[in-house]
């Protein structure tokens, strides 16, 4: 997990040979009678010091004793965290583990704590999938596979009937999507359309990260289409989520204004991708996002469909991020044991992932936190101050959903709240599906 030398500063070198122990089985009464902590009473603030709340709640003294730049408190409460959440613990113990490596990291730029990390090293890889291995990671759990099966049935019923269908992706995914709705789009009564496909190739290396070029990538999809006696045109537009992907609207304008007034659809596909624009908590009329939906609006089309996680990483307290995050985040972690097995390399690449994702949402401020998760109640209230209004899904494509649910493990769940589609861990929300029209 943290790899510290011997060559550590005298002031943190009693610190880091408690880090280095490899011994994960000391018991609760050691950790207890650690030197006593400044600022809180151990036994009567934290309880049993294994169990969840306790490790939220030392993730959060910890955070706290970082941002007052506290490093002896901060140090103190590491090394209990670094000996109760091992990296290949339960899934409690492997979510805190990920939260301990991104407090490390947050440390390591501010004041004095940067002693805590001087030799840590901060580099987490992620892997670069295959095609294959991309496919059969997003088929493991219906993560993505929720939204893409709730978005083709409403794109489906929209673009019934057009000969032209104009598909711009903006997916975190690589266009994995796109293979079903082909699949579907070919089996039409009255004959396959052609297909304009546009992706907005994001410039920001976020995971699952492609061992692909997009060109590649569209050489492929084209292949598959023509196996599928459907024509189909792929573009890629560089863009960037910093500007609310101001190329690929920009573009979009141009040919919009020698679209042809029948027989060609427009659908604008969002899938995971929209939280990587800039934004706080505020729902502004002249923010990034606020001003890419009014673009799209401007656009005029069949339908949108927006897809996302539905949790709230924006705020600029950091503690309060932190609280949201690992009250969301467990659900990976906790879905995953249902399986994959331990030392498994999908399970490492799925879990590395997620710490991307809690490394950037903890230790990233600025332009660098790119992680800024806002609920579906926010993205409705945007899509309806963008002159959207709901088109909700069908019986049938709600019949599909819970089809593709039940080739997974009995703890997906499947909500409706009014118009969307909610996916469920348990009880607890997961992902959300909205499609929209314009009004």
């Amino acid at each position: 997990m943290m790899q510290f030398t011997e060559s550590l500063p005298p002031q943190v070198s009693s610190f880091s040979s408690l880090m280095m122990n490899k011994n994960r089985n000391t018991n609760n009464n050691q950790i207890q009678h650690a030197r006593p902590w400044p600022g809180f009473h151990t036994s009567k603030n934290l309880g049993n010091i294994g169990d969840t709340n306790c490790m939220e709640q030392l993730l959060v003294h910890c955070a706290n004793a970082i941002e007052s730049n506290d490093a002896t408190l901060a140090q103190q409460i590491l090394w209990v965290l670094n000996n109760i959440a091992p990296p290949d613990g339960d899934s409690n113990q492997r979510l805190t583990c990920g939260f301990l490596r991104a407090l490390i990291l947050r440390a390591a730029k501010i004041g004095t704590c940067k002693l805590l990390t001087a030799n840590l090293n901060h580099s987490m890889e992620t892997h670069k999938f295959s095609i294959i291995e991309l496919a059969s990671f997003v088929d493991l759990t219906p993560w993505h596979r929720f939204g893409f099966t709730a978005a083709n049935g409403a794109i489906l019923e929209a673009v019934e009937g057009y000969s032209i269908i104009h598909i711009v992706d903006f997916s975190l995914t690589h266009c994995m999507q796109i293979p079903t709705l082909i699949d579907a789009i070919s089996t039409r009564v009255e004959g396959p359309p052609l297909i304009k496909l546009t992706i907005a190739g994001a410039t920001e290396d976020l995971p699952p990260m492609l061992d692909l070029s997009y060109e590649e990538l569209g050489a492929k999809l084209v292949n598959f289409a023509r196996s599928r006696n459907v024509m189909m045109e792929f573009r890629v537009i560089p863009s960037s989520s910093s500007d609310g992907f101001s190329n690929v609207i920009e573009q979009l304008r141009v040919q919009n204004l020698i679209r042809p007034d029948n027989g060609e659809a427009l659908v604008i596909n969002c899938h995971m991708m929209l939280h990587y624009i800039p934004e706080e908590t505020t729902v502004l009329s002249n923010s990034f996002r606020a001003m890419f939906l009014k673009a799209i609006r401007n656009l005029d089309p069949t339908i949108v469909v927006l897809v996302d996680e539905d949790a709230d990483f924006t705020s600029n307290n950091l503690v309060c991020r932190l609280r949201s995050a690992f009250n969301y985040l467990w659900i990976p972690y906790d879905t995953v044991d249902t399986f994959l097995p331990r030392g498994s390399k999908q399970r490492q690449w799925y879990e590395a992932d997620i710490c991307w994702k809690i490394e950037n949402v903890i230790a990233q401020e600025g332009v660098q936190r790119l992680e800024r998760l806002e609920p579906k109640s926010q993205w409705v209230q945007r899509m309806r101050n963008a002159n959207f209004r709901s088109s909700g899904f069908s019986e049938e494509g709600v019949t599909e959903v819970k089809n593709m649910l039940d080739e997974h493990a009995a703890g997906w769940g499947l909500k409706r709240d009014e118009d969307d589609l909610v996916l469920t861990w348990k009880g607890h929300n997961v992902v959300f599906a909205t499609a929209w029209v314009p009004l």
